[in-house]
């Protein structure tokens, strides 16, 4: 039976102007620090360009206001990085980003360039870690600790603490339009647990083979051998996996991508999500949905879950890795309710329950809004870097053509025929590393021309600057040359 949905409108937003978001986590800190952290904050903005100089600052009343502090420690603040050199001010005029020495950039030549000893990498799904929220989420840490009985510091209930996952399931009901209740979900670290733990129970339940996208992610095959489930690629077209080749195959059950499928990021339609649907109908078969990226949608509307469409068909997969940072290792499963017993009981034998103290502060991160405003500051930059990204290929590299663009952290790039042969030792001169659309495919197909950008860890001037030095490595191309 299919399953509709619907967005509440989203509240009224009250937080102060996008410039100064990046000071909130450091304003949210202990009193007794928290002057010393605004000024590290602010010193960080001004030397990364964050805050560009030339930038007029607000007034120290409503910077007060915004972030909730006294104005007297912003009058301190705005007095002490005056002195310093980063702002400057003349009476009756305002507060202003001082312009700061530029650091000298060696050339980039263009004939015969030399390999550089700096590489950037543009490694796709990385994201950027110096915006996981330090003091804010010491804050909820210290409060959660603060608050927990003693009773739940013994083995935690193996699904989950009850407080984070009624936020869980509020939150992904009204972010993603998942059909979930507090006691249909399992806290899991990471979306690899999730995976291993569904392996394991098709394994148990007769399965011994899987569908997995072909492009797809190369961490999955070896999460489901050690479950002892074969692993069948399914080629995925411009519309998502596709369904007649997965019929095929004759297995019943596969993983897909469908808010923004990795690598190729293309985002499933609506008429190859009923095909796939219809697909876990008629073989009494289950689609396991990795809500990859789904929180970052930069040209369109985000697009809803596949789960919320048939929640007994599919199981609900996703983590904080893009959002705060991989190495906390919290993550969430939404199976069918029939399925749930079992694999509660499975993760108990597992890991007897994830960390409480962690499970506690995000739990209270996600009620504070903390969470919410984390999505949207990530988003701002993300999108920055992906169309700082778009920008310097145009103009650098005209003939590369770019698809997938449309959300996540990386993008697809498609160069001229002419320039395969000539790729490699090019990046290697520049100093840039380029990961080949063939590392995703299985088998491993050579792809000397198409490659996945991942941009979201890397700052605007360092792509801006890898992009010239391999254009400056490279023949010029015509546009033309392009195939269509």
């Amino acid at each position: 039976m299919q399953t509709s949905w619907t967005t509440p409108p989203p509240p009224r937003d009250t937080d102060p102007s996008p410039a100064w978001e990046l000071l909130l986590p450091a304003a949210s800190g202990p009193p007794r620090g928290r002057r010393r952290e605004l000024g590290a904050a602010l010193r960080a903005a001004i030397r990364t360009g964050r805050l560009a100089a030339g930038t007029r600052l607000p007034s120290t009343r409503d910077l007060a206001r915004d972030l909730r502090v006294s104005r007297g420690l912003v009058s301190e603040l705005y007095a002490q990085l005056t002195a310093e050199g980063y702002l400057t001010s003349r009476q009756g005029s305002g507060t202003w980003v001082a312009r700061l020495p530029a650091a000298p950039e060696a050339p980039v030549p263009r004939a015969h360039p030399q390999t550089s000893s700096a590489v950037t990498d543009f490694r796709p799904g990385l994201p950027d870690l110096s915006l996981f929220p330090r003091s804010a989420w010491s804050a909820a840490q210290r409060g959660a600790l603060a608050r927990l009985p003693d009773a739940a510091l013994d083995y935690p209930d193996p699904q989950g603490l009850p407080e984070l996952r009624a936020a869980l399931a509020e939150l992904l009901s009204r972010r993603r339009g998942v059909v979930v209740e507090p006691d249909g979900l399992i806290v899991c670290s990471g979306v690899a647990q999730a995976l291993t733990l569904l392996g394991r129970f098709l394994k148990h339940h007769g399965q011994d083979a899987i569908a997995l996208e072909d492009p797809g992610s190369p961490s999955e095959f070896p999460l489901f051998t050690a479950a002892g489930l074969r692993s069948v690629p399914v080629p995925v077209d411009t519309e998502g996996l596709d369904p007649v080749a997965l019929a095929a195959t004759g297995v019943r059950a596969a993983v897909v991508t469908p808010a923004h499928q990795f690598p190729t990021g293309i985002v499933h339609s609506p008429e190859r999500r009923a095909a796939l649907l219809e697909w876990a109908r008629r073989t009494h078969g289950l689609l396991i949905e990795d809500d990859y990226d789904g929180d970052f949608r930069y040209d369109r509307a985000p697009v809803g879950s596949l789960q919320g469409l048939a929640p007994e068909l599919v199981a609900y997969t996703g983590s904080v890795s893009k959002s705060l940072a991989p190495g906390l290792r919290l993550g969430w499963l939404v199976p069918p309710s029939g399925m749930l017993a079992e694999l509660v009981e499975a993760k108990r034998y597992s890991d007897l329950g994830n960390t409480v103290a962690e499970q506690a502060a995000f739990a209270a991160f996600l009620r504070s809004g903390r969470y919410d405003r984390q999505l949207r500051l990530c988003q701002r930059h993300y999108r920055t870097r992906r169309d700082a990204l778009i920008s310097a290929l145009a103009t650098h590299l005209p003939a590369v053509r770019t698809s997938g663009i449309a959300a996540g952290l990386h993008l697809i790039a498609e160069f001229p025929t002419e320039l395969g042969p000539l790729l490699p030792a090019a990046s290697a001169r520049a100093g840039v590393r380029l990961r080949p659309l063939g590392d995703y495919t299985a088998p491993a197909r050579p792809t000397p021309t198409v490659f996945v950008l991942g941009y979201a860890h890397l700052g605007v001037p360092e792509i801006t600057r890898a992009v010239a030095a391999l254009a400056a490595a490279l023949p010029d191309i015509p546009v033309s040359s392009v195939a269509v």
